[in-house]
């Protein structure tokens, strides 16, 4: 034990004396070393702001609770990932989770799915989603719903005893085999007649077109309706008919957000020519009518328009004359290009210097960089609107109005171009 005690003193007598006699010397020395290392990095950075280009925060609804929290979290579904918020079959989030998070005060909202009854004439099924739209969740069920079916959400029946408190009813359509011309296909309707049906499909019926059964036959399940002509060659094509966006605006997504709340569904129509022949060959056809055999069911596309723009931001926005209406454009487009609104980050760079600098470690050289609050690329651009455009976020963003407007004529169509584009 004394050989040990005296090895130890003569290698460290000096340190073991020290702390031997001043017992808070390891915690005074251990926040120095830690202050030392704070200051290194902030000379190193050039004071650099803390805050990353690449943290934002984000308001997350779920379960009846809405929570906002910091996150470096790339996209939708990493972040839920991080917060433990599991998604289970039938919930929907939205954006969806690739969507990327680019922006402070990003909303994602989850929807937990839930119960509905689906009543298909005679036939009723137990659904579990949360589709926003009666055909949405009838689709997710495996059902197929034409666009001349009716489709409604109703409160459920038996809300105490099932437990299920939204029911769909599906009224369908009748189908009926028509051959037109030639040319056999099925088409829906809820009309009475083979006249009405024939009307409401715009089927445009020459003095000589033969109509089998008659106008004025009921329509049942199981009919087959003829259109023929004779002494006349007729030829008749299938087309598909592309279905249109609705777009519905949605304040409980943030601005620039979509999210589709019901897929688009292409439709069909006959189109029918009359074919003129000259000794059995065809020289010319002309077109007689177009028949829509399957309506396009449109998709619907929910936009975001939620946004906070903080004060600061608008001040900038202001001093160089942008209109109101186009704040939230000028904010989407800085908040994408430079998270921090820094007139002196290089792209590349997560923080804030607090200098301009001709280039930055890691980079070999800045021409081809983008620069400022708008990422002018090269940065000298930006010398156009000011002598001070280096550092002078006013300046910057008047060099940036100045761009949008010679590029695309407006903000909003700057803003349509970014989010086509992911840059401008």
């Amino acid at each position: 034990m004394k050989i040990f005690k005296k090895k130890y003193i003569k290698g460290n007598k000096k340190g073991f004396i020290l702390l031997r006699h001043h017992p808070f010397i390891v915690p005074v020395l251990t926040f120095l070393v830690l202050f030392s290392v704070t200051a290194a990095v902030f000379v190193l950075t050039g004071g650099e702001s803390l805050k990353l280009a690449n943290s934002h925060s984000v308001i997350v609804t779920h379960d009846r609770v809405k929570q906002t929290v910091p996150t470096q979290a790339s996209n939708v579904g990493e972040l839920l990932k991080k917060l433990n918020i599991v998604l289970n079959e039938g919930d929907i989030v939205e954006p969806a989770v690739d969507f990327p998070i680019l922006e402070d005060n990003f909303r994602i909202n989850v929807y937990r799915a839930h119960p509905v009854t689906i009543v298909d004439g005679d036939h009723k099924v137990l659904a579990f989603n949360a589709a926003a739209t009666p055909r949405s969740i009838a689709a997710k069920a495996g059902i197929t719903v034409y666009a001349e079916d009716g489709i409604t959400s109703q409160p459920s029946d038996d809300i105490i005893n099932e437990a299920i408190i939204e029911k769909i009813v599906i009224d369908r359509a009748v189908a009926v085999n028509l051959n037109l011309y030639g040319t056999p296909v099925t088409i829906r309707s809820h009309a009475n007649t083979v006249g009405d049906i024939l009307a409401e499909k715009n089927v445009k019926l020459a003095k000589d077109d033969v109509v089998t059964p008659n106008a004025s036959t009921p329509i049942t399940s199981d009919i087959q309706v003829f259109v023929t002509r004779n002494g006349t060659q007729i030829s008749t094509i299938e087309e598909i008919v592309g279905f249109e966006t609705q777009t519905v605006d949605d304040s409980s997504l943030s601005f620039g957000t979509t999210a589709v709340r019901q897929n688009g569904v292409e439709g069909k129509r006959l189109v029918t020519y009359q074919i003129n022949l000259v000794n059995g060959v065809e020289v010319s056809r002309v077109k007689i009518q177009e028949v829509t055999a399957l309506t396009p069911i449109n998709r619907i596309i929910a936009r975001g328009r939620a946004i906070s723009i903080p004060a600061d931001k608008t001040e900038i926005m202001a001093a160089v004359g942008i209109a109101p209406s186009d704040y939230p454009y000028v904010y989407y487009i800085i908040n994408h290009e430079n998270a921090l609104w820094c007139p002196t980050r290089w792209q590349g760079q997560f923080t804030c210097p607090s200098y301009y600098a001709e280039k930055y470690p890691g980079a070999e050289t800045v021409t081809t960089l983008g620069y400022g609050l708008c990422q002018s690329t090269p940065a000298i651009k930006m010398s156009s609107a000011g002598a001070d455009w280096r550092t002078n976020v006013v300046t910057q963003m008047r060099w940036c109005t100045d761009y949008a407007m010679r590029r695309y004529g407006t903000w909003e169509a700057a803003y349509n171009y970014w989010v086509a584009h992911r840059n401008w």
